[in-house]
């Protein structure tokens, strides 16, 4: 499956993954199916969407 990230947060902020959790909430509030995945080898939060089901002002950011 193809993902698209809409944004990336380091993992080692003191409020861990919140931020990302909280940015994913507002985008599937407007109706993006966001999740937050962690990217190991990046030390990274990702927060993703599915590539087919992005619609296109997802694909803008």
């Amino acid at each position: 499956m193809n993902r698209t990230v809409l944004r990336r947060f380091p993992a080692g902020g003191p409020r861990g993954s919140w931020p990302a959790e909280e940015y994913a909430h507002a985008r599937r509030t407007e109706g993006c199916p966001a999740e937050v995945v962690m990217d190991l080898d990046a030390d990274a939060f990702l927060v993703v969407v599915a590539q087919a089901a992005a619609p296109a002002e997802v694909a803008a950011l």
